[in-house]
């Protein structure tokens, strides 16, 4: 087989019922923990056969000539996907944002293995045509979308994608303190921190904060754009809340920390996979230059 051929990679995440075991050792053990807590370890158990099946479902129809890798979500970070690769994400909408950042344009099938439980926005191949949209991938007729993508890049030249939205804030509930610029104004705030969100990420974490301060930005996920929503920011004698909301497209938002420990950057969620925020540090936010590739079959 050659080592040029187009090569299927699918990424799944551990299900409930594998990290139940991990936490008890065994199902016995499991079992009876949910128990005594009124809980029934067979519907985790029916969950976890349900994307197994989906998952050789989808790769029993992989073409013969293709090579095949399977991924978890916990070694996305030490994969190495390659420009020849079809990503096949098995799973939940959130997996499809926890791979999108180490894609530089490569297409993305989502199956969605649990529609009674998962929204299916982004997994949303039928099973049916994943035979027909794997090679037409590759040949680029497949219909898909470019959804655009936030990047934050720090003065050290260290940076985050998500494809959601980019947090930047205090790591904990304490105020997060920083000096905001966007066009030809700037303010300082104490806030919740802000958060910058693709049109993705504007059904998410980004559409509560506008229902919450009746603030709407229209942001299509393949706009060439993101915007910006700051949390909850408070006026006082040398803080303002009046650059609170905006769209950027061509010119970045610039922030620079006013916190002496404990501010961090993090994207879709993943607080682990963070960078610091430190007092001096200063971190610009706009569309990234990379986009998701989305099937939409």
């Amino acid at each position: 087989m050659s080592s040029n051929a187009p090569r299927a990679v699918f990424v799944t995440r551990e299900t409930d019922y594998e990290l139940l075991l991990a936490r008890h050792a065994t199902r016995g053990q499991a079992k009876f923990f949910l128990e005594t807590r009124g809980q029934d370890i067979v519907v985790l158990e029916d969950r976890h056969r349900q994307l197994h099946a989906t998952l050789r479902a989808g790769r029993a129809v992989v073409p013969g000539d293709w090579r095949q890798a399977e991924v978890k979500r916990a070694d996305l970070d030490r994969f190495l996907f390659g420009p020849e690769d079809v990503i096949v994400v098995v799973g939940q909408d959130g997996l499809v944002a926890n791979v999108a950042k180490y894609l530089d344009g490569q297409p993305v099938l989502g199956l969605n293995p649990a529609p009674d439980l998962y929204d299916g926005v982004l997994v949303r191949v039928p099973l049916a045509r994943l035979a027909g949209l794997l090679p037409a991938s590759v040949a680029g007729a497949a219909p898909a979308e470019r959804r655009t993508m936030v990047e934050a890049r720090l003065d050290s030249g260290e940076r985050l994608l998500a494809l959601n939205e980019v947090f930047v804030g205090h790591h904990s509930h304490q105020s997060a303190r920083y000096r905001i610029a966007c066009d030809d104004r700037a303010e300082d705030h104490s806030s919740s921190g802000l958060i910058v969100a693709s049109g993705t990420g504007a059904t998410g974490w980004a559409r509560s904060i506008m229902e919450a301060t009746h603030y709407a930005l229209p942001l299509d996920p393949q706009e060439r754009a993101v915007a910006f929503f700051v949390r909850e920011p408070f006026p006082s004698i040398a803080t303002g809340t009046s650059l609170r909301a905006g769209k950027l497209a061509a010119t970045p938002l610039a922030v620079t920390s006013r916190m002496n420990d404990g501010g961090v950057i993090f994207a879709d969620g993943i607080e682990q996979d963070f960078l610091a925020f430190d007092w001096g540090r200063n971190v610009t936010l706009g569309p990234a230059a990379q986009t998701l590739h989305l099937v939409t079959g």
